[in-house]
């Protein structure tokens, strides 16, 4: 029979980083810029409600003058609208980008009311050199809250030109004003601050599209921040095609070694761990999408995206569990970590903020063991002729308060039983809501040709233990 002969799948496209895609800013830098806009609208009601307080008290009991009319509405008006964008931005169920977009009409609206003050509420000063509240209004605007090119150059000229509308409809209303050439003289800084405020937007928007294409790993993108520990961190991320949301482990370049050789030999280890950990089928296993080298040399894992929260949070904010779901989620651990053992590998850092309670479709409480990044491989490197880690061997791997005996004492044969020792010590403290600071290492004795054996307060053998379903 001849054999059918498949053709090899096309690599995935991936977006250019060029573009819509690149020029589109972060979402933690859009984060910023809206708060910063928060505080420009709090800064910008708190002066015109200073403004109005001179004209209603300051003015007429200092002055002796009468509360002009006018400037009080202008103030009023000035404070209102401010108070709604504050609101607006706290509030309102927009996205960030969205409300990013009020600054340049609060910088608008704002340009209007002084207009309104120098050309309606009060005489116009006709006095050239005189400068206008308006290129500061503008200027300060451009440099706390810069928003897109093009807008901000819009927001920019229109608010220049709020000054000459001012002296025209003066003009209309019958009031002596300057001649043009004068008005378009005393209207030249707002201009010249109009085109200036394009550069801030320019940089910001220059320094986005370099945020994300350092962001990139290849066909995902990094989201926001979701954590940070001795490794490395922890990112939300999005796929550039797929509707699929991942969360990308990033490994410190620090880690990796400190000469170029260590940093290859550590990257080959990284590499086949991963592959060791993208073979997993249990579902109670991380699973594992993708992996590879940043240009900066770091790696990355890409692995599923979790709604949820791990045991340790869980058993602190709401007190021990019963013995029975504590079984529940122990047995799902021992399921995950029987299939790793019977691959050769070891975990050695299983702990109450490794084990995560998920929902998963409509099943609550489905565990996924995290950081199978840690694991060790029982198959030795020929190069080495040692077993290889993710770590070196001057590196303490795991937390000590869920560490087997023989972990702590640096042996060399780790095995399961290291795991199923942490087990032990996780249902301690999921059951009793304290460390399981009681096991602790009395000694270890070892005799010539024969292997040394740690011991525990508990005593007990450690041989032919595994992870299986019954082990609770």
């Amino acid at each position: 029979m001849k054999k059918q002969v498949v053709a090899p799948r096309l690599p995935t496209p991936v977006a250019p980083s060029s573009g819509a895609s690149s020029a589109r800013m972060p979402d933690d830098v859009l984060a910023d810029q809206v708060s910063r806009l928060k505080l420009i609208a709090l800064v910008s009601g708190g002066m015109w409600l200073m403004g109005l307080f001179m004209d209603v008290a300051v003015f007429p009991s200092a002055l002796g003058a009468e509360i002009n009319i006018r400037s009080f509405w202008v103030d009023v008006g000035a404070v209102l609208f401010a108070a709604a964008v504050y609101l607006h931005v706290c509030y309102s169920g927009y996205t960030p980008r969205s409300k990013a977009e009020a600054g340049p009409v609060l910088m608008v609206v704002n340009s209007a009311a002084i207009a309104l003050l120098e050309t309606w509420a009060r005489p116009i000063v006709q006095v050239p050199g005189t400068l206008s509240w308006i290129p500061i209004v503008i200027l300060v605007s451009a440099v706390v809250m810069p928003g897109r090119p093009k807008p901000m150059l819009v927001a920019g000229l229109v608010s220049a030109s709020m000054g000459p509308l001012g002296v025209w409809f003066a003009h209309l209303r019958g009031v002596e004003v300057p001649s043009v050439i004068a008005t378009l003289a005393l209207a030249a800084p707002n201009y010249t601050c109009a085109i200036v405020a394009v550069l801030p937007a320019r940089m910001v928007q220059a320094m986005g599209r370099r945020i994300n294409e350092a962001r990139a790993l290849g066909a995902y993108e990094l989201v926001d921040q979701l954590g940070e520990g001795g490794m490395g961190s922890v990112w939300r991320a999005r796929h550039r095609l797929l509707a699929r949301d991942a969360a990308i482990k990033l490994v410190k370049v620090e880690k990796m070694g400190d000469t170029a050789s260590a940093c290859q030999a550590q990257l080959r280890r990284f590499e086949r761990e991963a592959q060791a950990t993208a073979a997993l089928s249990s579902p109670y296993s991380i699973r594992l999408f993708d992996f590879g080298a940043a240009d900066d040399g770091s790696f990355y894992y890409v692995m599923e995206l979790l709604a949820g929260r791990d045991l340790e949070s869980l058993v602190r904010e709401f007190g021990p569990l019963p013995p029975e779901r504590a079984m529940f989620l122990l047995q799902q651990v021992c399921h995950s970590l029987a299939e790793a053992h019977d691959r050769g590998l070891v975990h050695r850092d299983v702990k109450p903020a490794n084990i995560f309670l998920c929902r998963m479709g409509r099943d609550f409480d489905f565990v996924k063991v995290l950081d199978f990044g840690l694991v060790q491989t029982r198959k030795s490197d020929p190069a080495t002729a040692v077993t290889e880690t993710l770590a070196t061997a001057q590196t303490l791997i795991g937390t000590p308060a869920y560490m087997a005996p023989e972990v702590i004492l640096g042996r060399d044969d780790v095995d399961r039983r290291a795991d199923v020792y942490a087990i032990g010590c996780v249902d301690s403290m999921a059951v009793q809501d304290s460390d399981p600071s009681h096991i602790v290492i009395v000694g270890c004795s070892s005799r010539r040709g024969r292997r040394a054996e740690p011991h525990t307060n508990g005593g007990g053998s450690w041989r032919n233990v595994t992870c299986s379903w019954g082990w609770m």
